[in-house]
């Protein structure tokens, strides 16, 4: 508990904390309203539906790499301040647009904020690594990944009664003031320190070029890019089928998957207060390790499973283990990354787990219709076992070090 209040006496920790809580809030309203509008203009049309999608997730493989880059260039303060301001810029845009009658323009405001956030995303690590002790930094990413999975469960609820109650321009204006106010509490952020901004004397393929080789360079960096990948498939692979084992393994109706879901969210609501909670008993790296072999477990168990408390507790904790390998592998980049080349590693590594994720999820269907539930599930359990075997290496490297340490001493 102690260590909570003095993480809450870190001014940057408040500011971004606010930040996010206004974001989250502009975001999920604005999902839902895109959503429910592209649905009753188009009829229910699933292509016009899958290209939110697109909107949303192409900008993380187009602009990570040139956003990751600039974080490294910029002053991360005031990049991040700019992309919100921005943000809530283009949402008005849309809506003076949206009031002449052209409705398509919806799809600039999922595509622009998508764009944005590429920029500011590897600026926030920067500045955790800058004013977030390291021995607290755990804990600060807990707090982060906490708020987030709370918006996870809530987040739905308030983006479908905005839209519902208000309708869309509404929830378009409250997109607007909720970016706006994330920005002003970013503001309050301490200002970025001179020294640390790089020189941009030669050019952005060389700062590119430069952020690979030092990808290559450092094992620990290459180990959480497989370990993303790995990740990314496993989750992508199972997601979009979780109605089908409700239906074919557990033969409960497909409204079932509703209380899987939320069992599923309020447990990684629940791991990331864990975590939190854990502060330093547990290195990043063994979090990473026990994550993964625990998360690799519960999808094995999943998959044979045909008893509906067996399942609902697989999930459970397979929600549950899930934040410690994002807040383990965020804690290892952050602690091992030069704060020179903290943009570009998380610009170049983050895009792998949802790049992957995105892959299986659109293969998804056809692999279900190939093998079975049991078959899938197995396997993305066996995903995550690898992934969790590449980590070992580290895991051995930071318990010879500690023994070499208690030796010295």
């Amino acid at each position: 508990m102690k260590n909570s209040f003095f993480l809450f006496r870190i001014a940057f920790l408040r500011s971004i904390l606010m930040s996010v809580f206004f974001l989250q809030i502009g975001i999920w309203v604005r999902n839902f309203a895109v959503l429910m509008f592209v649905l009753k203009e188009t009829n229910n049309d699933a292509f016009a539906v899958t290209m939110i999608s697109v909107a949303q997730y192409a900008p993380m493989f187009l602009f990570s790499f040139i956003g990751g880059t600039l974080a490294d260039r910029w002053k991360p303060k005031k990049t991040m301040v700019i992309c919100d301001m921005l943000s809530s810029l283009f949402v008005l845009l849309v809506l003076v647009t949206l009031k002449i009658g052209i409705w398509e323009i919806v799809y600039v405001v999922t595509l622009a904020s998508s764009i944005l956030s590429q920029f500011s995303q590897p600026s926030t690590m920067k500045l955790y690594k800058r004013h977030v002790p390291s021995d607290k930094l755990q804990s600060a990413l807990a707090m982060f990944q906490t708020l987030q999975s709370m918006f996870m469960i809530i987040g739905p609820a308030v983006g479908a009664y905005v839209y519902e109650r208000f309708g869309i321009f509404v929830s378009l204006a409250i997109t607007s003031l909720m970016f706006l106010f994330s920005s002003l509490a970013l503001s309050t952020i301490p200002r970025d320190e001179e020294e640390v901004i790089r020189s941009t004397n030669h050019s952005m393929f060389r700062d590119v070029m430069d952020g690979f080789r030092y990808i290559l360079y450092k094992p620990e960096l290459k180990i959480m890019g497989a370990c993303y990948m790995f990740a990314g498939l496993a989750v992508g692979m199972i997601q979009p089928l979780a109605v089908f084992v409700i239906m074919e393994k557990l033969f409960l109706p497909k409204e079932s998957v509703m209380y899987l879901m939320v069992a599923s969210g309020v447990s990684t609501l629940l791991g990331s207060v864990l975590v939190m909670l854990l502060r330093n008993r547990i290195t990043p790296q063994k979090l990473l390790v026990l994550g993964m072999l625990v998360d690799s477990i519960s999808l094995i168990v999943i998959g044979f499973s045909e008893s509906v408390m067996l399942t609902f507790t697989a999930q459970i904790v397979y929600g549950l283990f899930q934040p410690m390998i994002h807040i383990g592998i965020s804690a290892i980049i952050v602690s091992t990354t030069g704060q020179e080349y903290l943009g570009r590693v998380n610009g170049f590594l983050n895009p792998l787990f949802m790049g992957m994720m995105v892959l299986m999820m659109c293969v998804s269907g056809w692999l279900k219709d190939l093998l079975s539930i049991t078959s899938i599930y197995i396997f993305a359990g066996l995903l995550f076992f690898t992934g969790m075997s590449t980590v070992l290496p580290l895991l051995q490297n930071n318990l010879a070090s500690k023994k070499e340490t208690q030796t010295t001493t």
